[in-house]
């Protein structure tokens, strides 16, 4: 009302910087994703309040903050990694990722995803949603899983909606069409398989460090390069509720963003990214092996890894030595898990959702 009459609206006059922190204060303090009411609420106070909020609501690589559901398949920052932690409940199966909210190394946090796991004749599977209470294939919130072989020394992580333009669905049995009401044309929720994770066979033991060999089909080696892009979606388009924002209020996106969603991975003419675990190294004095994971991790175990690009990807330099996915124990039943670009954080939980279900690796 101020700003149409007269364009003095009482919050314009808060400095930008200020406002800026506020809000980004109040949405940390929230426990669940915001209502899309109240971000057009906010957004509508007036033009300052607007710059901040479409700041906000961009794309995870540009902003940094994990604002609605889509930004869990978005691509995490390309400076600092995202900072989450896993907390397992072995008598119901279940592992819960949280965002961190602060430098402790467990807090509060917000929840982000659900997986429960699932043992088959035949393989193990663990399904991953959006809620905690809605662990089956059929409900809108399931958005992907994870799928071991028998030996327990191979997986498959599957995306239920396409990760980019011409994914090819792997037809099973279980393939849906969810969102039949919300969908205009309907969406095939199914297996678009999008990483592979291989553990070869520890014949040392199971405390002695493995190798962990992972191929994201869905994401193109030349991501990891300076001005590399990975396919970014900014669509989730199974809901429209409140409780469930489809996708942001506004779609600012850097430059060469739309080129990645509109093209199929195998038009790009690269190969797929290959992430390996790094080498730990071993120490005379502990004697074990030990990784730096630069305090975030506190306890020994042979759940604990860190991936870098693989050499086999034809980089050489930086891109083979940043660390772009850490995982490790920090207390009984609690890991810490960080992640940047070009990985996401489902793709990311997945990975780590392999550690604990190696078969030589149980504890």
């Amino acid at each position: 009302m101020d700003e149409i009459e007269g364009g003095n609206c009482y919050w314009a006059n808060m400095p930008s910087e200020l406002l800026r922190e506020v809000l980004m204060k109040i949405e940390d303090s929230e426990s669940s994703w915001p209502a899309r009411k109240h971000v057009v609420a906010c957004a509508g106070v007036c033009k300052s309040w607007r710059e901040i909020i479409k700041e906000l609501v961009k794309t995870l690589e540009v902003s940094g903050k994990i604002t609605f559901p889509i930004s869990i398949k978005q691509p995490g920052p390309r400076v600092s990694p995202v900072q989450c932690f896993v907390k397992r409940n072995r008598a119901t199966q279940m592992h819960y990722l949280y965002l961190s909210l602060s430098q402790a190394l467990a807090d509060d946090g917000k929840f982000l995803l659900a997986a429960r796991r699932f043992r088959r004749p035949s393989f193990t599977e663990y399904v991953i949603s959006l809620h905690p209470d809605h662990m089956f294939r059929a409900s809108s919130h399931y958005i992907g899983k994870l799928r071991s072989n028998f030996l327990g020394n191979k997986f498959v992580v599957y995306d239920a909606l396409p990760p980019h333009a011409g994914a090819k669905m792997l037809r099973s049995r279980s393939t849906q069409m969810v969102g039949l009401k919300q969908i205009s044309p309907r969406v095939p929720a199914g297996n678009y398989p999008i990483a592979q994770i291989t553990y070869e066979l520890n014949v040392l033991g199971a405390r002695s460090p493995r190798r962990m060999h992972c191929i994201m089909d869905a994401i193109p080696a030349s991501a990891i390069k300076p001005g590399g892009v990975a396919p970014t979606r900014i669509d989730f388009p199974i809901s429209n509720s409140d409780s469930f924002p489809a996708n942001p209020f506004f779609r600012s996106k850097p430059n060469g963003l739309d080129k990645s969603l509109s093209m199929p991975l195998d038009s790009q003419r690269d190969a797929s990214l290959v992430l390996r675990n790094e080498a730990p190294r071993w120490n005379q004095q502990l004697h074990c092996w030990c990784l730096n994971f630069h305090g975030r991790v506190t306890v020994a175990s042979v759940k604990n890894f860190q991936l870098v690009a693989s050499p086999e990807n034809g980089l050489v330099g930086a891109e083979n030595e940043k660390i772009l996915l850490q995982f490790g124990k920090v207390g009984k039943d609690v890991f810490t898990m960080d992640y940047c670009y070009p990985l996401s954080a489902f793709q990311a939980f997945a990975i780590s959702l392999s550690s604990f279900d190696t078969k030589s690796t149980r504890e």
